[in-house]
């Protein structure tokens, strides 16, 4: 049986690894409202390229940005109760999506139905628009 060795990585190492990673994706943390935006347009861009696949080799990257905005968000965001329709729009606009943006989740006409009040969100639906914004399912139930 082989035992895996536990080393701790140098931390030059680690300093040489992480220079051109955090020049490439230009943010690493999020503490003011220009490194929110710019972390967020990264996290928006990572989401299209990677989707729902967990096993994409940049899951961990968007995850770890991921993380970071929810981070300043929990701290300098009050979300008002609302409706899952209305969250649904909230998010819709801070993503700058439309209801078309929006067809890896539902078809186009299930969203509207949604937004205008006609059509109740899914549990599998919930899951699916908490994927794609990274939120809470129960926010859409």
């Amino acid at each position: 049986m082989r035992h895996a060795h536990n080393t701790t990585p140098d931390p030059e190492a680690i300093l040489r690894a992480w220079m051109p990673f955090k020049k490439a994706i230009g943010v690493t943390a999020v503490r003011t409202e220009a490194e929110y935006s710019a972390a967020r347009s990264v996290v928006d861009a990572l989401i299209d390229e990677i989707g729902d696949d967990e096993s994409h080799p940049l899951a961990d990257v968007l995850d770890y940005l991921s993380d970071q905005v929810e981070a300043y968000e929990d701290e300098h965001t009050v979300i008002p109760e609302a409706s899952p329709a209305e969250t649904l729009r909230f998010l819709m606009q801070q993503h700058a999506l439309k209801q078309e943006d929006l067809v890896d989740c539902a078809p186009q006409s299930r969203i509207s139905d949604i937004l205008n009040g006609r059509r109740a969100i899914s549990k599998d639906l919930a899951r699916k628009l908490a994927r794609r914004f990274r939120v809470a399912a129960d926010l859409f139930i």
